[in-house]
């Protein structure tokens, strides 16, 4: 924008015209680093959060509203017995080591993801996969072993993204994808930069460079939001300073709905806790809103099952475990427990884990269950809790979207193994009518709600706290991601 300005100095009249330059680079804070930079081996969020849509594409992909859209395919077509979809490529699509991406690339990562070893942490994603085949270089085409009317949502996922063999070796410290955005640097224990791809295939991004700071501690977090040391914190990890950035006029707060349900996992198959009884007590043990309040200084919506409350699909089941002590220690009595137990309760790092752990480890205590408390690093929480199995309760938001169906997997970390379930979850897979697909679901939320195969406490918001001159952010997180590609700054 060209502004022009008079001056005078004795009686001279400049006239000076000056170019107004928008700003063209941003900062980003982030509470987690990622482990690694290949988010189709990893179930780490932060993997995504920094390189989701940025970086990677995959066949679709999701809108800021958790809708699936169109990514890497143009278009699809769906065979009348919904097993034969039909992929058309956008042409003259680069990686960002300039080597083109066609039809081999997608069958070469699908195969990836759905072979035997893979090390894909949503593998389930692709069990219905029977064959990729590549018709031409520009379309694919994918046979299922029975319909799936999760398909294309499935393949919005991070873990669904598409690379290239020739770069896979590298992936994990160098990745390389077809993104607005290229890898440039990590600097680890402190930054990742991302620089505009000039070659981008979709429209062109309107920043050259994103620097994605790791902040870990809250009050460093404010710390650095205060001094405009970052333009941007998604998820920021201290509620309680949200409103005295709302009356800073140089920021602005975003408060958004995540996929995260925030639950007390508990392990099913660990004694005493296997008894339905317990679990129950446990769940009318615990005041949500005080956690809510305590933890979350009020952000934060009640669930009383494993599913996002904004779904259509939701069904309000918070009346099955509302809080009631008298009725939990009765239920402890019934099950043989009435002097009550004690058990583990390991708690990753997040403030809402770390905090909530706390205030639902004085509630179980009021009612009889004394709990002896570890707090872990995201590392070891993976080892013990989430492929060790080794802990009585934790507290974990599961931010994946639309993930009810991990309730069907018995090896999972809670260890719920209910054939019923599975058999519901597998009619939900095949079913491609809504309304039936709804009465389904209905009949999923219940039976897990009812089994209280975990505590449910509350569906995770998402604050943002960015400069008030950034425009095209997310709000809402339908999935776990920072996306930068309809981002910029007002001039």
């Amino acid at each position: 924008m060209t502004m022009l300005r008079v001056t005078t100095f004795a009686g001279v009249t400049l006239l000076m015209a000056t170019m107004a330059q928008a700003k063209s680079d941003l900062v980003v804070g982030q509470q987690l680093e990622p482990p690694h930079l290949d988010p189709t081996s990893a179930a780490a969020g932060a993997i995504d959060q920094v390189l989701y849509s940025n970086v990677f594409e995959g066949l679709t992909r999701f809108g800021p509203d958790g809708s699936v859209n169109a990514g890497l395919a143009k278009s699809w077509d769906i065979s009348d017995d919904g097993l034969i979809y039909t992929f058309t490529l956008h042409p003259d699509v680069t990686f960002h080591d300039g080597t083109s991406m066609d039809a081999a690339d997608v069958k070469f990562s699908l195969d990836r993801a759905r072979d035997e070893t893979s090390q894909n942490a949503q593998k389930a994603l692709f069990d219905g996969i029977e064959s990729v085949e590549v018709l031409d270089d520009l379309t694919v085409k994918v046979t299922l072993s029975a319909p799936n009317g999760n398909f294309l949502f499935n393949l919005a996922w991070g873990d669904a993204v598409i690379v290239a063999p020739e770069t896979i070796g590298e992936i994990k410290q160098n990745p390389v994808g077809t993104g607005a955005f290229k890898f440039d640097a990590w600097v680890q224990g402190d930054q990742i930069t991302l620089l505009r791809n000039e070659n981008y295939w979709g429209t062109a991004p309107k920043l050259d460079k994103a620097t994605f700071k790791f902040i870990s501690d809250p009050t460093a977090a404010f710390a650095a939001v205060m001094a405009e040391d970052v333009d941007v914190f998604g998820t920021y990890p201290a509620p309680e300073n949200l409103p005295q950035f709302e009356a800073d006029p140089r920021f602005q707060v975003l408060v958004g709905s995540t996929e995260g349900e925030t639950i007390l996992g508990i392990n099913n198959k660990e004694a005493p806790l296997d008894n339905v009884k317990v679990r129950e007590a446990i769940a009318h043990a615990i005041d949500r809103q005080a956690i809510i309040d305590g933890a979350m200084f009020g952000l934060g919506t009640p669930i009383g099952t494993h599913f996002a409350p904004h779904n259509p699909d939701a069904v309000d089941l918070t009346a099955m475990s509302q809080h009631d002590p008298e009725l939990a220690r009765s239920l402890l009595a019934e099950a043989g427990f009435p002097d009550g137990f004690t058990t583990t309760l390991k708690l990753p790092p997040p403030s809402y884990a770390r905090r909530g752990g706390e205030i639902i480890a004085a509630q179980l205590r009021a009612v009889g269950i004394e709990t002896e408390i570890s707090n872990l690093e995201w590392a070891q929480w993976l080892e013990q809790v989430f492929r060790g199995k080794d802990y009585g309760l934790t507290i974990v938001s599961h931010t994946e979207p639309f993930d009810i169906g991990i309730y069907a997997r018995p090896d999972y970390y809670f260890q719920y193994d209910n054939p019923e379930f599975q058999a519901l979850n597998e009619a939900l897979t095949q079913e491609t009518d809504p309304a039936t697909r709804s009465d389904l679901l209905v009949k999923m939320q219940t039976m897990i709600a009812g089994d209280y195969v975990n505590g449910y406490l509350f569906q995770l918001a998402t604050p943002t706290v960015a400069n008030a001159k950034l425009r095209g952010l997310w709000k809402d997180a339908p999935t776990q991601a920072t996306d930068l590609t309809g981002v910029y700054w007002e001039e």
